[in-house]
């Protein structure tokens, strides 16, 4: 698998704060959800770039997804009406479409 370029790397960085900001989450809830060591923004990118290395744009897409949707689990079980906020119900779906895209660049790429 090819790498990153460090621009690439400086566009990851930049959408995880926003996705981290829209969502409401924290780099502790992503370390928590990557299984990572540590909080620092890079440690949590060396974490996507072994799973981008692993399985392409596509898994690494994926990987964002599974993230999302097991936050949004956690926020179902929370108490309240068990509606998701706006923000979140939203990057969700900016998620799926991100990874859509990507499936439709790289068609050999698994689903």
């Amino acid at each position: 698998m090819a790498t990153l370029t460090p621009d690439q790397l400086e566009d990851l960085q930049g959408f995880i704060k926003d996705w981290l900001r829209h969502t409401g989450r924290t780099q502790a809830d992503l370390r928590r959800a990557l299984r990572a060591s540590s909080i620092r923004m890079p440690v949590l990118l060396e974490e996507l770039l072994r799973v981008h290395s692993r399985e392409g744009l596509t898994g690494l897409a994926q990987k964002l997804c599974e993230i999302e949707a097991l936050w949004q689990g956690e926020d179902a079980g929370a108490p309240g009406d068990g509606a998701l906020p706006p923000a979140l119900d939203d990057s969700f779906g900016q998620l799926d479409l991100l990874l859509e895209e990507i499936r439709q660049i790289a068609p050999d790429s698994p689903k």
